[in-house]
């Protein structure tokens, strides 16, 4: 550390240059030793300086290109650590032997796996409703943005539990978690993979259905509907479950704001229709 520190002044921002000019001063000291004996007997031969001149000049182009590959694998390193610190993804750490840059190389590939691996379930975690499991509504949003980057055909669907707050009123808000788990729950396991359903917030829940027609999206809610009307172990002879929802249909991310203004105003209309109930948007 102490010679480090001592040729700071040389190149401060380029290690490598100060590798290369301690290389290019070594690689000359024969030709220098060979000048000196010379001038200092007062017997000079130009042929064999000119050779000793000609075989440094190429040996210093050599090292120095050699050099300045070697040290490639650490300036990959810094940069892949600069990512890392950026909360960035790396692409393929290069692997290297067990020297010196071999090690280096492997504790950046240890700390980019760990790194990734950390900031994969922090992003997992601020995405997902604790209560239910789904995507909460920053999750939807993150996964609609990919799902509704190129136009296609899509529908978006608001689903509300009729009468929730009375439901937590009269039972407690452990049966309405338990409720909202096993609706949350049926309507994941209800829909297709390629479909995203989340936790809007309260007893609301978002669908996303892509590339679906909007009569398409219909037929599956009300299936979902009423399986869940129907589903004795939900509904209790005191108090039946039952859900209403608004559809609308929707192309592109940039669209979305709409698209949830008209599903909520179907489903304002579906609540004010009797509940338990799918309703399309007149805004279609």
């Amino acid at each position: 550390m102490r010679f480090y520190q001592a040729t700071t002044f040389l190149f401060p921002r380029r290690y490598e240059w100060r590798i290369l000019l301690v290389c290019f001063g070594a690689v000359h000291v024969p030709l220098l030793a060979c000048v000196a004996y010379q001038a200092a007997t007062g017997q000079w031969q130009p042929a064999i300086l000119l050779i000793l001149l000609a075989a440094t000049l190429l040996g210093t182009l050599f090292g120095l290109a050699a050099i300045h590959a070697l040290l490639s694998p650490i300036t990959t390193a810094t940069e892949m650590l600069r990512s890392i610190q950026a909360g960035e993804r790396v692409g393929m750490v290069p692997v290297g032997n067990q020297d010196l840059v071999g090690r280096l190389l492997h504790g950046v590939a240890v700390a980019a796996n760990e790194s990734a691996a950390r900031i994969e379930r922090l992003i997992e975690a601020s995405e997902r409703d604790e209560l239910t499991g789904l995507r909460n509504r920053r999750g939807f949003l993150d996964s609609a943005r990919r799902i509704l980057a190129a136009d296609c055909n899509s529908v978006f669907a608001m689903v509300d539990i009729d009468r929730f707050k009375a439901i937590n009123d009269r039972f407690g808000h452990a049966t309405g978690d338990a409720l909202l788990r096993e609706v949350a729950l049926r309507l994941e396991h209800g829909v297709r993979r390629s479909d995203v359903v989340a936790r809007w917030g309260g007893e609301e829940f978002a669908i996303l259905f892509p590339d679906t027609l909007l009569e398409e999206a219909r037929v599956v809610m009300e299936r979902l509907r009423a399986s869940i009307a129907l589903d004795p172990t939900l509904r209790g002879d005191e108090w039946p479950v039952t859900f209403s929802c608004g559809l609308a249909p929707i192309r592109n991310f940039a669209h979305l704001d709409q698209a949830t203004r008209n599903a909520d105003g179907a489903l304002y209309a579906a609540k004010n229709g009797g509940r338990n109930r799918v309703q399309i948007s007149k805004d279609e």
